[in-house]
């Protein structure tokens, strides 16, 4: 069960008893910032009364939410792409791991072959520098997979540091408004 708490705020000059779960020293946070903004909307017009002062407050307060909102959803968006970009190439280089596998698998059986045969007989030579011929073919295969693994590893870096870069603006931009946020309650 969670504790609720009662703690007792002051907007616009009258006491109100909060109750909620949250830390007494947010609820202050809160309402010193909503005393600040009927403040705000009472020195623009000083003719409004409390109820109409209190409306405006709410209207600004969901307007200022909703620009937030909204742009904290175009934020993910932005981030989401990135991602799903990295999940991809991620599946990309887990297929080429596996090829990588098959193909040293493949790799190792030819060797294997080639020992025997040599083992066997001279007789069996030309079938061995068919073997062999396989076997080179199969390196450059390999070799041209893993150059494709290694570039998808770069790609996968790129995107790494790319996320990275988007976090630190995301953070960068969330202490800005922050900090703006706090600067508009005092």
């Amino acid at each position: 069960m969670t504790d609720k708490k009662k703690v007792i705020v002051k907007i616009n000059g009258q006491e109100f008893t909060v109750i909620g779960t949250e830390p007494e020293e947010y609820i202050r946070d809160i309402a010193e910032y909503v005393d600040s903004q009927i403040k705000k909307v009472l020195g623009s017009n000083e003719k409004l009364s409390q109820t109409m002062a209190a409306v405006l407050t709410a209207f600004n307060v969901a307007d200022q939410y909703y620009k937030n909102y909204n742009e904290l959803e175009e934020l993910k968006k932005e981030v989401m792409g990135p991602l799903k970009k990295l999940d991809a190439m991620e599946e990309k280089v887990e297929g080429y791991k596996n090829q990588i596998n098959h193909l040293t698998e493949k790799c190792n059986n030819y060797k294997e072959q080639l020992f025997k045969f040599k083992k066997d007989s001279q007789g069996y030579s030309k079938k061995m520098k068919n073997y062999e011929q396989a076997l080179e073919l199969k390196e450059k295969e390999l070799e041209r997979s893993q150059k494709i693994i290694n570039e998808l590893q770069d790609k996968l870096f790129e995107n790494q540091i790319e996320l990275v870069q988007t976090k630190k603006e995301l953070d960068e931009f969330l202490k800005t408004f922050d900090k703006e946020d706090k600067g508009n309650e005092k």
